[in-house]
């Protein structure tokens, strides 16, 4: 199967700039690339971000990109997304039964589960008590079938010092919800607007880049984030029995493409 990943799009309210660049036009030109090019993709996950503030007026300007997008699609929050606001531009959005916006559902390739790791008022993330139960209570249900994870918040550090200070802060209690389950067959994080991969746990994951700003690749900066204007990128992922598979679609790419 086939299936897509955009992640942190941070739409502001007034449809304006952020950091030098336009949020909106940039998620725009991301569905039209998708439509044109990956018609035959199952769905989207859309990993968190949003909203740059959580503002309503980002959600409904999301809500009218969203109506262009030709793809069934998912949603899940981040730390610039606001929960309450997100419900009620999204009321149909699944959510668990204590109100967090997470939930699993089954694909050709195996179960599906988005966790929610938003943390009112703060940048980093968290998994309390509550979506931990949650999380061990679905994968028991989902017994040795394969399992594709999704989180906003990387668990564990990526090198990137002021971006893992604001990682999920509750990373042990998602490593000892996932600790010994051998079906976890793939990670898929948000947050860190950069192109990463490698494993945590045995499991492999991946990031991939924002649809509008991107953090630098730094590993010595400490008391900021260090922004970059770095290509904008979605993730096009193939799954079978056998592999994951991650590509990167940089949508405003106009090289030159020739026969080698």
């Amino acid at each position: 199967m086939k299936f897509l990943q955009i992640s942190d799009v941070h739409l502001v309210a007034d449809g304006s700039s952020l950091y030098g660049l336009n949020p909106y036009e940039r998620l725009a030109a991301c569905i039209a690339d998708v439509n044109a090019q990956h018609g035959d993709a199952d769905f989207v996950v859309f990993t968190g971000d949003l909203a740059h503030t959580g503002h309503p007026d980002a959600y409904a300007r999301l809500t009218d990109l969203l109506g262009t997008l030709q793809l069934p699609y998912h949603l899940m929050i981040g730390n610039h997304d606001n929960r309450e606001t997100f419900k009620t531009a999204f009321p149909s959005a699944p959510r668990d039964p204590n109100g967090f916006i997470q939930f699993g559902f089954d694909t050709g390739a195996g179960r599906f589960i988005c966790l929610d790791s938003n943390e009112p008022g703060v940048p980093c993330g968290s998994f309390c008590e509550q979506r931990a139960r949650w999380l061990a209570d679905e994968l028991d249900r989902t017994g040795d079938r394969s399992v594709y994870l999704f989180v906003h918040h990387h668990p564990f550090p990526v090198g990137l010092k002021r971006m893992d200070v604001i990682g999920l802060r509750d990373g042990d209690r998602l490593a000892a919800v996932l600790v010994g389950r051998k079906n976890i067959k793939h990670l898929f994080l948000g947050h860190v607007h950069r192109p990463i991969s490698g494993t945590w746990m045995g499991i492999p994951f991946s990031v991939p880049p924002g649809t509008n700003h991107q953090v630098a690749l730094d590993f010595t900066i400490e008391g900021v984030v260090p922004g970059s204007h770095e290509p904008p990128a979605y993730a096009v992922i193939f799954l079978d029995d056998r592999s994951t598979v991650v590509h990167l679609r940089h949508f405003l790419d106009t090289s030159a493409t020739f026969q080698l």
